[in-house]
């Protein structure tokens, strides 16, 4: 079986890093990668390939810092050319990119089976880039591989039981990462070892409803600035951020380090006392590694996260990001519950592609 799978931003590297290590336990896989290069910068994409192992992508599109339109298009066109050459038995796509579509789409138009591994997530805001790609690669994916319960409610809801798919609860693969991975972290992180701070919270900011929002910028800076004072944070500033936050001239008063690769993420997750995001993976992470979660979101795709009280959204609003970290770091939480399969979700979805 010829698989290629479509990879282009970290969260879809880590993936593919702990799929790529199952696929590569079975003769009859050929994994063919395809880097979209939707982060280009070395330390947000050439840096997870070199730590957790991935094969090499066979092809880099280096498609990225153009709009929405103009990037899914080019995409589509290069994956298009690649699909025709390559004669894939199977498509395989991650999360809710730009890169995820554009393969999903490249592939259908050419009857090629698709698989949409984290398929059925659902934010329920329109508004949001990414919701927009994960329902239209849902609805043209062939295999719907699934990583929660609440994934597949959200499938069946839409009527999906009566469209040709099959729906997969398998659990998921970042979960299986994170396990395998923070076996060695240590070892290879760099920059974690760097911080000293006896309790730290650990903060990302990039998602584009808040980056581009103005006011909501303003109003997370700010809480950041006054949490900073009595504990810590933790901010490895994405390139983009950094640029929105130069651009408004805003001052950002907590400890700033450069984009980080997975071990340091692993290594600052085990050392934080406390998560603050924006991203939809890092939620997840915090989990796995038992810290609590504040999410400056206005919604979450990780909803179990909220029913357990591990996470809590606290939208953009300033007071409301201070209380909610005063209560969350603490809080002490059950975290022995398995939402996400337990780490078999990567040997659960080679299974099903082998009986293909």
């Amino acid at each position: 079986m010829k698989i290629i799978t479509i990879v282009g931003a970290r969260p879809q590297f880590v993936k593919a890093a702990a799929l790529s290590r199952e696929f590569s336990k079975h003769n009859n896989i050929e994994e063919i990668i395809v880097h979209t290069g939707q982060h280009f910068d070395k330390n947000m994409s050439d840096v997870f390939f070199q730590e957790m192992e991935i094969p090499k992508p066979k092809y880099n599109l280096n498609i990225n810092s153009v709009g929405h339109g103009a990037m899914t298009g080019r995409m589509l066109e290069g994956i298009e050319k690649i699909l025709l050459d390559e004669k894939p038995d199977l498509l395989l796509v991650y999360g809710d990119t730009n890169s995820t579509i554009a393969g999903a789409l490249a592939a259908k138009k050419l009857h090629i089976k698709v698989a949409h591994v984290e398929a059925g997530l659902r934010s329920f805001n329109m508004e949001m880039p990414e919701e927009i790609n994960r329902i239209l690669t849902d609805r043209i994916s062939d295999f719907l591989f699934c990583p929660t319960e609440t994934a597949i409610d959200n499938l069946k809801n839409e009527g999906y039981d009566n469209i040709e798919c099959e729906i997969i609860n398998c659990g998921d693969v970042m979960q299986d990462a994170a396990t395998f991975y923070a076996q060695n972290s240590k070892e290879k992180a760099k920059i974690a070892n760097t911080i000293n701070f006896d309790e730290f919270i650990l903060c990302t900011l990039h998602r584009a409803e808040n980056t581009d929002d103005e006011v909501r910028l303003k109003s997370i800076i700010e809480a950041l600035n006054k949490i900073h004072k009595t504990t810590p944070i933790v901010l490895p500033l994405h390139p983009r951020t950094k640029g929105k936050i130069e651009n408004l001239n805003i001052k950002l008063e907590v400890k700033l380090i450069d984009p980080v690769g997975y071990f340091d993420m692993i290594e600052l997750l085990k050392k934080c006392s406390l998560v603050m995001t924006d991203s939809g993976g890092l939620q997840k992470e915090a989990f796995f590694f038992e810290k609590n979660c504040v999410t400056m979101r206005d919604q979450t795709e990780w909803v179990e996260l909220l029913k357990n009280d591990v996470n809590v959204l606290v939208e953009a609003k300033t007071e409301k990001i201070i209380n909610a970290v005063s209560l969350m770091l603490n809080k002490k939480s059950d975290f022995s519950v398995d939402l996400y399969g337990n780490g078999m979700a990567c040997e659960n979805i080679t299974k099903k592609l082998l009986k293909l």
